[in-house]
C-alpha cells in the first residue's frame, strides 16, 4: 500500500526541478526586462512579492541561503522600479506561459491539479510564509499552465517546510545551503563558505528526515487514487520540461 511518505518522497526531487523551470528561463527573463527587471532582480521581486509590500528582512526570513545583505540590496533598489506584488503576480504568470508552452501534451494534469489542491489545503501554513503567499497567487486558466503553477506551490511547500527543519537540526541556513550546493556560496552572495560542523551531514539528512515527516499530515488524506495521479503526472511532467533541447 502506498503511503503519504511514498507520495512526498517520490515527488520531492522531480516537483524542485517542476517548480524552478520558469525561474531563469529566456522568456522568463525576458518578460523581467519588460518590466525593468533583470533576471535576478525579476526573481527576488518575483518570489519575494508573494509576501507583499514588506522589508527586506522578511524575505530573507523566508528564502533563507541567501546573504540578506545581497538580498536587501536587490529588493530594495527594484523595489522602487515595480511593486512587488506587481512582480509576484507578473512572475506568477510566466510560470503558468512555461507551463501552457511545454505541457499541454501531458495526460492527467486536471486530476493532478485536484489532487494537488488538497495537499495545499491540508498543509500547514505556521511559519510557512512564502507557501502562504505563493499558493493565494492567481493561476492561469490553462490547465497545462495551472499544473506547473500547482507543481510550484508545492515546491515551496517542501522548501519552506525544509528550511524550518534544517534550523530545528542546529544548522544554520547558510551552513545546509553550503553542504549541499558547496559550489554555489557566492551565488548566493556569501564571499566565503561558513565553517562546518564535523557531523554537518548527518544534520542535514536529519533535516531532510524531519522535512517528510512534517509534510506528512498534508498528504494523508489523499485517496491511492490521488496520490498516483500526483506520482503519475509529476513524472510525465518532469519529462516534458527536461526533454528541452
Amino acid at each position: 500500500m502506498t503511503t503519504p511518505h511514498d507520495t512526498l518522497t517520490a515527488l520531492a526531487a522531480p516537483t524542485g526541478d517542476l517548480g524552478a523551470h520558469f525561474y531563469f528561463h529566456p522568456a522568463t527573463v525576458a518578460a523581467g526586462r519588460e518590466l525593468g527587471l533583470g533576471g535576478f532582480a525579476f526573481y527576488i521581486l518575483g518570489r519575494g512579492g508573494a509576501l507583499g509590500d514588506v522589508p527586506a528582512a522578511v524575505v530573507s526570513s523566508a528564502f533563507g541561503y541567501f546573504n540578506p545583505t545581497t538580498l536587501g540590496a536587490t529588493w530594495n533598489k527594484y523595489r522602487e522600479i515595480v511593486a512587488p506584488p506587481v512582480a509576484a503576480q507578473a512572475y506568477w504568470d510566466e510560470c503558468g506561459k512555461r507551463g501552457s508552452e511545454k505541457l499541454s501534451d501531458v495526460d492527467g494534469l486536471d486530476a493532478y491539479v485536484e489532487a494537488a489542491d488538497i495537499v495545499i489545503a491540508q498543509a500547514d501554513v505556521a511559519a510557512l510564509p512564502l507557501f502562504a503567499g505563493t499558493s493565494q497567487l492567481t493561476c492561469s486558466d490553462d490547465v497545462a499552465g495551472h499544473a506547473l503553477q500547482k507543481a510550484a506551490v508545492l515546491r515551496e511547500l517542501r522548501g519552506s517546510v525544509h528550511l524550518v527543519a534544517v534550523l530545528a537540526s542546529g544548522l544554520r541556513d547558510v551552513q545546509a545551503h553550503a553542504i549541499k550546493r558547496p559550489d554555489d556560496v557566492a551565488t548566493f552572495g556569501w564571499e566565503e563558505a561558513p565553517a562546518l560542523p564535523v557531523d554537518g551531514g548527518d544534520m542535514l539528512d536529519a533535516a531532510e528526515a524531519l522535512t517528510n515527516a512534517m509534510l506528512e499530515r498534508a498528504f494523508s488524506t489523499l485517496t491511492a487514487a490521488q496520490s498516483a495521479a500526483l506520482v503519475d503526472a509529476t513524472t510525465a511532467m518532469h519529462e516534458a520540461i527536461t526533454a528541452e533541447s
